[in-house]
């Protein structure tokens, strides 16, 4: 067996392995949208013209108000997130 075909059976079997008593749960989806803040290197600021306003930013990031419809729609777009992960259920503070 040449080096190249172990190095990538070995690298299926780490990633089997982390699967099964690794698992990676996706973030919640406030935790994402930070997530995807800090990788687009985006401040608060940058999302008032998706989320409606400097308030409605600062609640929703500090979970005191839920994202709605109209929030997730644009925040997938803008951010480039699956919808499916933004409408996910979190809890308020």
């Amino acid at each position: 067996m040449k080096f190249q075909e172990e190095a990538d059976i070995l690298g299926i079997l780490i990633d089997d392995y982390e699967k099964r008593f690794y698992p990676i749960e996706a973030p919640d989806p406030i935790e994402a949208i930070k997530i995807r803040m800090e990788e687009m290197h985006l401040k608060q600021v940058d999302l008032i013209p998706v989320m409606g306003g400097k308030n409605r930013v600062s609640e929703v990031l500090s979970r005191k108000r839920k994202l709605t419809i109209g929030m997730i729609r644009k925040l997938a777009i803008h951010l480039n997130l699956p919808e499916s992960l933004l409408i996910q259920d979190y809890q308020l503070r």
